[in-house]
């Protein structure tokens, strides 16, 4: 049989409910519904660490953030572990990467194990936007989710037909700000976007950690995400419900045109491999690097640990193993899929990567059952107060029935993290009783057995990771990547731009000792190469 081939779709903060295979209630996917209805959904995969780098990491190298040293958006490869692209090169495969890289573009940081790449510097511009290869830097005219799926084709079109091939074909979309193609300007326009259930969940069980992250449509989504001032008729506290419901409609209207021309992309892509008689034996995977909250809770952005942040959409055809129409409910990470992707290709992964923490769900795509697979998906989010969004440092487990959260709220070091402790709080959520997570039972008497069960998994999980748990200020922690010291002056400046844009939220000052941020917009004129979140 000849080896098989892998097509690796990754979008940017594309959540699991803004697909219709997954039963969107705000917008129709059809191609994406496509790979479901010929292959597999798979219902419970989860990001180990929900921002863009960390898990673009864990995904390359099968590991968590304190094994590959990417803990934060500020932190860069430096490929103290391999990845499994790397694997696939050296076996005789063709490899290639166009789109988001997000990793580093300079020194050891650059993409390795690619016979070809193309990416953006940072994030990337929706917009004729620059990309990197590695003869040097040039502006490609045109939309940036249509730019990578030519590059992708042009590139299959290109390669050698005898050769097995990995294409990672990794789009910006649908990342803020949330730029869409012209031809879909018209879509979702009328301003009845369905709102979440928890749109205006007021907190009232919830840590005080959660309770003071910034990422509320409210009061946090500024001017530069929604292109407009808000009226003055929806300023102050007495309106604030107006407008979130104002804010609301505008961003997911943009979000959601965004993600129809990934899904027309995807759509392409699909059609080719068809036509070329390449489907039968080639993986096809759509997934994005973490969820994202669209109005749930009030919020918007990722990080932490609730479902609509913390579940991967991950939809998969092989028609060679794959039933059509299948699904799974297995708990995966994507700290499994570099193990997965290379038995798909016959590889052994023990051998080829031995510092993979994660295990290949192959026979789950088969329909077969796994007697050890584990029941629980173990998470941790490092970037501790970062001085946007001021999302704390937690950990925890997510089982089928129950989520234990724990916010130790430190940095621990971690490039971007502020040096700031604040006291360490839990919650325990019922996800059969409580599936929208609103009501934390952490403190409920009739859940302390629950809960004491929770901490010893949680326990046992950190201990098979081999993740030191925090015991306090002076707590153990890894040696991160490196990062760029270029534009740390430049985070005093971009908080006080989110400051004044933002509505009635007073920022906290950053902390004394300057942090790095790779995050920019129009009005701080900071290099495109140091663009996203």
């Amino acid at each position: 049989m000849k080896p098989t081939n892998i097509v690796f779709v990754m979008s940017d903060d594309h959540a699991a409910h803004a697909i219709s295979a997954y039963g969107s209630r705000v917008n129709h996917t059809p191609h994406l519904d496509r790979i479901a209805r010929e292959g597999m959904r798979l219902d419970a995969v989860y990001c180990t660490n929900s921002i863009c780098s960390p898990s673009r990491a864990s995904i390359l190298t099968g590991t968590y953030s304190h094994v590959n040293g990417v803990s934060s958006i500020w932190t860069e490869m430096d490929y103290r572990v391999p990845t499994f692209t790397e694997v696939l090169q050296g076996s005789g495969y063709q490899t290639a990467l166009f789109g988001k890289w997000h990793l580093g573009e300079h020194g050891q940081a650059r993409p390795r194990g690619f016979d070809e790449w193309k990416v953006f510097p940072g994030q990337g511009d929706y917009v004729d936007p620059e990309m990197i290869t590695e003869s040097g830097a040039e502006v490609v005219q045109g939309y940036a989710t249509d730019i990578v799926t030519d590059q992708a084709l042009d590139w299959l079109e290109r390669r050698d037909g005898d050769q097995p091939f990995c294409l990672l074909v990794h789009h910006k979309a649908p990342h803020r700000p949330w730029v869409p193609n012209p031809e879909h300007q018209h879509l979702y326009a009328d301003g009845t976007i369905p709102e979440p259930e928890t749109f205006f969940d007021d907190y009232a069980t919830r840590s005080k950690a959660v309770q003071g992250v910034h990422m509320t449509l409210a009061d946090d989504m500024g001017a530069d995400d929604l292109k407009t001032e808000v009226p003055e008729r929806l300023r102050g506290p007495e309106n604030r419900k107006a407008r979130m419901r104002w804010k609301y409609q505008i961003y997911m209207r943009d979000y959601l045109q965004c993600i129809q021309s990934i899904d027309d992309n995807v759509g392409r892509l699909l059609d080719y491999l068809d036509a070329q008689g390449l489907a039968e034996n080639t993986l096809v995977v759509y997934t994005s690097d973490q969820g994202f909250f669209l109005g749930d809770h009030g919020w918007f952005d990722k990080r932490l640990m609730f479902d609509q942040s913390l579940q991967m959409p991950m939809l998969m055809r092989w028609p060679a193993e794959i039933a059509p129409g299948s699904t799974s409910d297995a708990i995966i990470t994507n700290v499994d899929f570099a193990a997965t992707f290379l038995d798909v290709c016959g590889i052994n992964t023990d051998q080829a990567l031995p510092s993979s923490q994660g295990r290949s769900f192959r026979p789950l795509l088969r329909g077969e059952g796994i007697a050890d697979w584990p029941d629980a998906a173990y998470y941790r989010y490092w970037e501790h107060d970062d001085p946007i969004h001021h999302a704390p440092g937690h950990y925890g487990i997510r089982t089928k029935d129950h989520k234990l959260i724990y916010y130790y709220c430190a940095g621990l070091g971690v490039p971007g993290a502020s040096e700031r402790v604040f006291e360490p709080e839990w919650e325990l959520y019922d996800l059969r009783d409580d599936p929208t997570e609103i009501h934390n039972v952490a403190d409920d008497p009739a859940y302390a057995e629950i809960r004491a069960e929770l901490e010893r998994k949680l326990a046992q999980y950190q201990d098979r990771y081999g993740d030191l748990p925090y015991t306090g200020p002076g707590t153990e922690h890894p040696q991160w990547g490196p990062y760029d010291h270029e534009v740390l002056a430049r985070v005093q400046e971009y908080v006080a731009h989110i400051q004044a844009t933002s509505e009635l939220r007073r920022i906290p000052a950053a902390p004394a000792e300057p942090l790095l941020v790779r995050y920019a917009l129009p009005a701080l004129a900071l290099p495109s190469s140091r663009n996203g979140t």
